[in-house]
């Protein structure tokens, strides 16, 4: 069992923040966790725009605060966000986030990210993996 709380994960490795001051995600449980996904609670300022593109994962994402707009770079379609908004990049698709307000979003990532990662210049995140554990594991490790 892993139990680990945001307080504790603040102001460590876990914590990443956007090198621009648009985002910060708070890393819960990363690849070296091997549970298969990575879950994290990532925060959005206010006014901010922000391109992204996972080109080697796929992340839902849900809304539990603030408000703004969601857009699918691919087709031009526009979705508001509110809380209680979920979206799926199931197609790997380049999108946009127009955070109106302070958001805040709980976003799961397949293949989980390993924790280092930070967008490049078009919003991809690179695809890094953990090698498997070798001999006795304990997946309740909390480090």
């Amino acid at each position: 069992m892993i139990v680990r709380t945001t307080a504790e994960i603040t102001g460590t490795e876990r914590d990443v923040a956007d090198p621009l001051g648009n985002w910060r995600s708070k890393r819960i449980v990363l690849g070296g966790d091997h549970v298969g996904f990575s879950f994290h609670e990532t925060t959005i300022n206010a006014g901010s725009t922000n391109n992204f593109h996972y080109a080697n994962h796929v992340e839902a994402v849900w809304l539990v605060e603030g408000e703004g707009t969601l857009t699918d770079r691919e087709t031009g379609e526009t979705y508001p966000l509110a809380p209680g908004s979920m979206y799926l990049l199931n197609g790997h698709e380049r999108h946009t986030v127009k955070a109106d307000t302070q958001m805040r979003m709980l976003c799961v990532f397949n293949p989980p990210v390993v924790g280092t990662e930070v967008h490049d210049e078009n919003g991809v995140y690179p695809l890094v993996t953990v090698p498997e554990p070798t001999g006795k594991h304990s997946v309740g490790a909390t480090s």
